[in-house]
This record gives C-alpha cells, sequence and structure tokens, in this order.
C-alpha cells in the first residue's frame, strides 16, 4: 500500500510539474448574445491634512453592472453596459450623500441624478488582448442626468456635475476598468510567467498605471492570477480639485490584485483588490480661497474593492 500511494504521489507530482512547463492561450473571447453580471463591492477613503487640519473623504459603492455582448469583429468585440443597480455613499466635510438610485429622494438632488443613470446603455469596445478602444456614451448619459439638478444654484449645479463626472464619467470609467480587467500578452504563457502594460492615470489626477500580471496555476476552466499596478502621478500637471481650488499632485501607490480568471471568457470571476497610494498636493496661490501662497498638503488614499462577474446566458 505504502508502495502504491508513493507511485500516486510521484504521478501527481509529475502531471503538475508537466502542466507547469505547458503553454496556455489566454485572452477574451466572446459570443454575440452572451449576457454577464458585474457585481462591484469598494470603498475608498481619502486623508488630506490642510494647514494642519485633518480631513477625511470616504466612498463607497455598491453597483451591478450588466454586460451584453452586442457586436463581434476580428479583433475586438463591442460590450453594451447598463447600471442595474447603483449604490453611492460620499462622505466629505460633515456632508454625507447617500444615493441608492432605485428609491425616489426628493431631498437628495444626486439620487434623482444616479436615477436617470440606470438601465442607460453605453458601450465599451475591447480587443481580446483585453486594450481598450474607446467608450461610448457614458458621458451623453451623465449630460441627461445633470437635468435633475437644473432647479439647484448655479454652483451647486457645478458641484454636483463635478462630483457626478468625477466618479461616474468616462474618464473614470475606463481608467477603473482598465485596472480591473486583465491585458493578456498576444503569445502563450506557463505558469511562473509575468507580463506588463502601461496606461494613463484616468479620471482626476493625470499621471501613469505600470501594470504588471504574474500566471500562478491554471486548469481546463480557469487561471490565478497575481497583479501589481504601480500607479504615479505627474508632479508638474495642474489640476482642478474640489471647491475650484488649483493644484499639482505628486503622489504614487501601488495596487495589489487577486483575479479568478474564467478562460472560456477571459473575465474575472473573482477579483480581490486593495490600493495604497501616498503623497502630496500643492495648492496654487488663489486669492478667493483664501490661499495666499502655495500651499503642500499631505494625502493619502486606501480603497478596498471586490469584484464578481457571473455569466448570465
Amino acid at each position: 500500500m505504502k508502495r502504491f500511494l508513493g507511485l500516486m504521489t510521484m504521478v501527481v507530482t509529475l502531471a503538475l510539474s508537466a502542466r507547469a512547463q505547458e503553454y496556455v492561450d489566454l485572452k477574451y473571447r466572446f459570443e454575440k448574445g452572451q449576457l454577464f453580471e458585474l457585481e462591484q463591492k469598494s470603498r475608498s477613503e481619502t486623508y488630506m491634512t490642510v494647514n494642519e487640519v485633518m480631513q477625511r473623504t470616504t466612498r463607497d459603492y455598491n453597483n451591478i453592472i450588466s454586460i451584453d455582448v452586442t457586436d463581434i469583429q476580428p479583433g475586438k468585440t463591442t460590450l453594451t453596459f447598463r447600471y442595474k443597480d447603483l449604490k453611492f455613499n460620499f462622505n466629505a466635510k460633515n456632508q454625507n450623500i447617500f444615493v441608492d438610485a432605485k428609491v425616489t429622494n426628493d431631498k437628495e438632488p444626486f439620487q434623482a441624478g444616479l436615477k436617470k443613470v440606470l438601465d442607460q446603455p453605453f458601450t465599451v469596445e475591447i480587443q481580446t488582448s483585453g486594450i481598450i478602444n474607446k467608450v461610448d456614451g457614458l458621458d451623453a448619459i451623465l449630460d441627461n442626468a445633470a437635468s435633475a439638478f437644473s432647479s439647484l444654484k448655479q454652483d451647486e449645479q457645478e458641484a454636483y456635475k463635478k462630483l457626478m463626472k468625477d466618479q461616474f464619467g468616462t474618464d473614470a470609467f475606463q481608467g477603473w476598468l482598465e485596472q480591473l480587467l486583465i491585458m493578456y500578452p498576444a503569445h502563450g504563457i506557463k505558469t511562473g510567467t509575468q507580463w506588463e502594460e502601461n496606461v494613463p492615470l484616468r479620471g482626476g489626477l493625470v499621471g501613469r498605471v505600470d501594470l504588471y500580471w504574474n500566471l500562478q496555476t491554471w486548469d481546463a476552466e480557469t487561471a490565478k492570477i497575481g497583479g501589481t499596478n504601480k500607479i504615479k502621478t505627474d508632479k508638474v500637471q495642474t489640476l482642478t480639485l474640489e471647491d475650484d481650488i488649483k493644484a499639482t499632485a505628486e503622489i504614487s501607490g501601488t495596487t495589489s490584485s487577486n483575479y479568478l480568471i474564467d478562460r472560456g471568457s477571459g473575465l474575472p470571476r473573482i477579483c480581490v483588490q486593495n490600493t495604497d497610494m501616498a503623497g502630496d498636493y500643492t495648492y496654487k496661490v488663489n486669492k478667493a480661497k483664501r490661499i495666499k501662497h502655495d500651499l503642500k498638503v499631505p494625502v493619502k488614499v486606501v480603497t478596498n474593492a471586490s469584484y464578481k462577474i457571473k455569466r448570465m446566458k
């Protein structure tokens, strides 16, 4: 019996060793008419110290997005996205905005705005490698949703429009999707292979994201992949922050990701991400904001997120 168990252990070990040396072709594979559902749960905390006073901003997302495969062309696919459920909680400067887009709340204009976003289609064109060519239709949806703010004062309208664009606009959405979906290499890879890509930092900050992935294990149906994103802002570019403050940003950080990939589609069945960023904003002189000289503002951002994507049909 001991000899038999020893032989079985050897067979399993040799099989695993052989699998590790085999090459696997990973890419996005879709069929027209397929439907997927993406569930997002994330929390982001931002800490800023202005004139020795700590300011804390939190953003919580609990969203469900449907993804329809609507067109397939050689080397690329058009996916149609729709927010099916959208819950957003924003807390800053003693102001709390909680939004459940399915619920009517006349006292919260942002809720009325995001309600107009639900079930509205916009498209993402993605290559089989995972490179995103473009996002279409999302800004038009947000422009229409901004009509919910028309009864507010002009400065309040602009503040709500900026909040909506910063959180849900085309740049923010594409930047989020580029850091969620893996960009696969053009050739087959084997266990232990590392590959990389880089994309612009989108959605407010200006800079770049260097993306690194490594194949840990795989079988006929799934692949486990680890990811690391190195994020760095361009410290000379001027940004517009909340309250119309002009600033530059010298901020860097890392996102660590763990994926369970569905080899059938290339999409992650599960993804868990943790981001830590830190650095400084430099507020520029602004008499209207009582900023008499350039002001260095330390900032730290911590984000924890989990995602699930399942095929519905």
